[in-house]
């Protein structure tokens, strides 16, 4: 062997030890990592959810064991980790791999890993739509970014973000934890509505929806006759007034059918 080819030999094996050292090195750190409030992440900085708020964002969001979450941005876990604790299956979706690690380890120590699973992945790249419930704490821009593909997931899904909306799709509803002095008490959620826009025909009529989210304005049109309707959806229930009778029904793909004050039944079809 001549010198130079030992020489680049013993370079090569110092590189090797020194890579399996940083590498063994930096596992035993990431072993030891705690998330720090208001740390740098990919699209925001990370703030943790306050107990007590992700608590409320899970009641107002009624989950049961019969619920899949999926939490956008999980950062140490603690909503996917509540969550598994009610029994529901629950996956955390986060950039950060110290934080994916970290979350891990908690889920283990409270007992649930078996139903906490967490990711490291983009929320912007994930498909989330197999979720019946989604948790969020992004900025309102990020929300927006993510709107489009919230509202094309399953009629009746429940959204529920920590302190910032979705523009100008209004919240089912809205809880503010007021004993807390926090800027990040409050709660939104919204109910992802059917798709009912347009013309329906019915036997001797139609009606015509306009629908902004989960809200719809109309008219029904029947023997010539043109009345004004206003209702709203709720997942793929539906509700209306024309004219002081009240129409409730549920929406199934291109059918509606349902019940109307004073006695009958209604169907409709796209």
């Amino acid at each position: 062997m001549n010198q130079f080819h030992f020489i680049r030999c013993v370079t090569l094996a110092l590189c090797l030890l020194f890579a399996a050292t940083d590498g063994y090195a930096r596992s035993k750190a990431d072993e030891n990592y705690t998330p720090q409030s208001g740390q740098l992440g990919k699209d925001v900085i990370w703030m943790p959810t306050l107990h007590e708020l992700v608590d409320t964002m899970l009641d107002v969001a009624k989950v049961t064991s019969s619920d899949y979450v999926i939490d956008l941005g999980s950062g140490d876990g603690r909503t996917v980790i509540a969550a598994a604790k009610r029994g529901a299956a629950a996956l955390g979706i986060e950039y950060n791999p110290d934080l994916v690690e970290f979350a891990k380890r908690a889920a283990t120590a409270e007992g649930v890993s078996r139903n906490a699973k967490f990711e490291k992945a983009d929320i912007f790249e994930y498909d989330f739509s197999k979720a019946s419930v989604l948790t969020l704490f992004l900025l309102p821009e990020l929300n927006m970014k993510l709107r489009p593909k919230i509202l094309d997931m399953k009629p009746g899904t429940r959204i529920v973000s920590n302190t910032f909306d979705m523009g100008d799709w209004e919240p089912d509803q809205t809880i503010r934890l007021t004993e807390h002095s926090s800027n990040y008490t409050t709660a939104y959620l919204w109910i992802v509505p059917a798709k009912v826009d347009g013309p329906w025909q019915f036997d001797d009529g139609q009606i015509s929806f306009t629908q902004k989210f989960q809200k719809i304005t109309g008219t029904l049109t029947m023997k010539e006759q043109e009345m004004m309707l206003t209702g709203k959806l709720e997942g793929d229930n539906i509700s209306f007034n024309v004219g002081g009778t009240e129409y409730t029904g549920a929406v199934s793909g291109d059918t509606i059918s349902g019940t109307r004050s004073g006695g009958g039944s209604w169907r409709i079809n796209r």
